[in-house]
């Protein structure tokens, strides 16, 4: 079923075991702030850890998930044979669900939002400074194809698995992505390093990649 922006959708056990279990994968991150979107389900994957970290969540509107309209609530089985399921698949660009939003539209507000708080997060904690957001499986594949530098009709050739971990670290050139659909233990590598003498500088590639330190 699209669950869509449905009211009442909550965790299942697994969800919970997955929630519980991000509190250890990040346990060697050291978190600035947490921001989540304002359905019931993200606020509880983020609850174990707002509660380990003492942290208080920032409730965000734009990161909300995809408005699929009349689309909410049906059955996936059932929207195969929409004629819209296609351009959702091959063009999610110009993709408008009826009596919702456009996929584009949905891009737009989150990297906007993404872009803001992250902005506020340097300003008082400086560059080096993580965050940790909490949306929604197409609303984090948007996010990641603008980071990748990725038209929007790619975006469905990103996988973004439940309680899966995505890193993008933000400067003032360009994103750049560290994880993606990480569902692994060890997170603690992405934690910006401290600069060395005749590092390239934030926002500039690595010329011709690295040998690693």
């Amino acid at each position: 079923m699209l669950a869509g922006r449905s009211g009442g959708v909550h965790l299942d056990e697994s969800g919970r075991r997955q929630a519980a279990a991000v509190v250890e994968r990040l346990a060697e991150v050291p978190l600035r702030g947490i921001v989540v979107s304002p359905l019931l389900r993200c606020g509880q994957t983020v609850e174990p850890l707002a509660a380990a970290r003492g942290l208080t969540p920032v409730v965000e509107g734009d990161l909300a998930e995809v408005d699929y309209g009349s689309w909410t609530g049906r059955a996936i089985k059932d929207l195969l044979g929409e004629p819209l399921w296609k351009v959702v698949q091959q063009h999610p660009s110009a993709a408008v669900f009826p009596g919702g939003e456009g996929l584009a539209g949905v891009q737009a507000r989150a990297v906007a939002a993404v872009r803001a708080h992250d902005a506020r997060v340097t300003a008082e904690f400086g560059d080096r400074a993580v965050w940790l957001l909490c949306s929604h499986g197409d609303v984090i594949k948007a996010l990641l194809a603008d980071a990748l530098g990725q038209h929007l009709d790619s975006f469905q050739r990103i996988v973004v698995d439940p309680a899966s971990v995505s890193v993008v670290r933000y400067t003032e050139t360009r994103p750049f992505v560290l994880r993606m659909n990480d569902s692994g233990r060890e997170l603690g590598g992405v934690v910006p390093p401290e600069p060395a003498v005749g590092d390239a500088p934030a926002g500039e590639a690595v010329v011709g990649g690295s040998t690693g330190r």
